[in-house]
């Protein structure tokens, strides 16, 4: 007897591209179950006028879909990794992890300019506290403005005028075949990205064997590892999606190189670190990597961020 399990995404463009390949992936393994998307609206998705940090962050891109999940609508749960919380629904759990796409961030702007190029008369667009951040931190005098909306929304405010120049994941772009737009990709020396950008995340039920059975046929190890890695730091932090929190790690021969950073909203104060462990040692490497961040004042600087973003 046949069993449909329905996967429970965002009715975006970039949501659905990643709930296909969650599809796709799980349709070529396992040929004999039928596999079928529920499209869930957001908060995130319904209020676009409105800067996301003022908004607050905790579910904001999951809570619907979670709840879908804990209800059996749905069998299992398609996000990109940043949006979901450090802290999932008690009775749900973290199931997979697809093969990490582009970290990097995306540049955009008029063709052949770099981040290098940005000068006081630009306008940028981002509506994250961490990009906007990170750009303040290299210079105090920028114009940054909020802009909100899906990938394809950003890049059409940018071609009208509302900014001379935007950044966001790469790895949107690059799914949406929409690269063209890209200036740059920029450097994670220049710029740390949030903590499992670029990662196709499958939120599932604990004790749930079959689904669970499923998860262990299409996680991708490697990028396993950086998940929990980072996330490990950003809940040691105590931060969620829109605190100016980043953190990037590689895996490479048995090995985990993490790099994190926290900066202050206007950019004035950072603390920025580089360790190294064996990967069987990934989750307490990163955990030891926040401690040292709190020791330095981490704590203060996200104090200061949390009051703001209630103001």
């Amino acid at each position: 007897m046949s069993k449909e399990v329905k996967i429970g995404t965002r009715g975006s463009k970039l949501a659905l591209y990643q709930a296909k390949r969650v599809k796709g992936e799980l349709e070529q393994k396992f040929p004999e179950i039928q596999f079928a998307l529920e499209i869930i609206h957001t908060k995130g998705d319904k209020i676009l006028d409105v800067a996301l940090s003022k908004i607050g962050d905790k579910g904001l891109f999951t809570k619907e879909i979670e709840q879908a999940l804990l209800d059996g609508q749905i069998d299992l749960a398609v996000h990109s990794m940043k949006d979901l919380p450090t802290d999932l629904p008690e009775s749900l759990k973290l199931g997979a992890v697809l093969e990490r796409g582009e970290t990097r961030e995306a540049f955009v702007a008029a063709k052949g300019r770099t981040l290098s190029d940005l000068n006081e008369n630009d306008i940028i667009g981002t509506s994250s506290v961490r990009r906007r951040a990170q750009l303040l931190a290299m210079n105090p005098k920028f114009k940054v403005v909020d802009i909100r909306g899906n990938v394809e929304t950003r890049l059409n405010k940018w071609r009208s005028g509302h900014c001379t120049a935007t950044i966001m994941a790469a790895a949107g772009i690059q799914r949406l075949e929409l690269g063209e737009a890209i200036s740059e990709l920029v450097d994670i020396e220049k710029m740390v990205h949030a903590p499992a950008q670029g990662i196709i995340a499958i939120e599932t039920r604990e004790e749930d064997p079959f689904i669970d059975s499923l998860m262990a046929g299409i996680n991708h190890t490697e990028t396993w590892i950086m998940a929990q890695a980072e996330y490990a730091f950003l809940a040691a932090l105590g931060g969620g999606c829109q605190v100016p929190i980043a953190c990037h790690s590689e895996v490479k021969d048995g090995e985990i190189s993490i790099t994190a950073q926290v900066l202050s909203p206007d950019g004035s104060r950072s603390i920025k670190q580089t360790v190294k462990s064996s990967t069987a040692q990934a989750v307490e490497t990163a955990q030891k990597l926040a401690a040292s961040f709190l020791q330095q004042g981490a704590l203060e600087i996200i104090g200061s961020i949390e009051r703001q973003t209630t103001k």
